[in-house]
């Protein structure tokens, strides 16, 4: 499985073969360093550590930058783990620089990021309520939730609210996985990926890429 780390630089138009327009998302995707690579002997389990973007030795704690130092490189801005099975021996070294063309192969990617925050916001907003009848009787509880707990829902058990219940509440800024997204254009030049359709975060904002699962 490939994996690189990268920054979402924002959406644009590609022709594809068919010359039908499609809307892609531009990534800006390595050059990614080998920091770290793990093995089931010394650490429980296979995993290669990659770091992207350099940083100012000065805005990094000792023991960043002595664990950059290991693999000759500047302290990283963004670091993640790429876990591999068991059974897998990593078939990088500390210090390897990864670029776009370990997808060369690939025709569909998965991005991880951070959802964009939109801060507090109700029930109709964040889990698509429909929100309290629109009919004559309804008076400033149009967007209401309506009831949240009742003894009649929980008999036997208190009429407590239920854990996990859909209130109002923070809604975006968590970590968000979209799957299967085509891979349209390769710029080994510039380290520009272009997948198809949107992916999670703002322009600017830092992301996983991998290779999909099963694809």
């Amino acid at each position: 499985m490939a994996m690189l780390l990268g920054k979402k630089i924002g959406m644009t138009q590609m022709y594809d073969e068919v010359d039908k327009l499609l809307p892609v998302t531009v990534i800006q995707a390595g050059p990614c360093t080998v920091m770290q690579v793990k093995t089931a002997n010394t650490d429980g389990y296979n995993a290669v550590q990659l770091g992207y973007g350099d940083i100012k030795t000065s805005r990094r704690k000792n023991p960043q930058i002595g664990h950059a130092k290991k693999a000759n490189s500047e302290p990283k801005r963004f670091i993640r783990e790429m876990r591999l099975p068991n059974d897998a021996a990593p078939e990088y070294k500390v210090g390897d620089s990864l670029t776009v063309s370990v997808f060369e192969k690939e025709k569909f990617v998965d991005i991880v990021g951070t959802s964009k925050g939109k801060g507090f916001a109700g029930v109709m907003k964040r889990y698509d309520f429909h929100g309290m009848p629109d009919s004559h009787g309804t008076e400033r509880k149009h967007r209401s939730p309506g009831s949240i707990a009742s003894y009649g829902t929980d008999r036997g058990h208190g009429g407590n609210l239920h854990k996990g219940k859909k209130m109002a509440g923070h809604l975006g800024n968590h970590r968000a996985t979209e799957k299967k997204h085509s891979l349209v254009a390769i710029d080994e030049e510039r380290n520009l990926l272009m997948v198809k359709g949107c992916v999670p975060g703002s322009s600017g904002s830092y992301v996983v890429v991998r290779s999909s699962q099963g694809a």
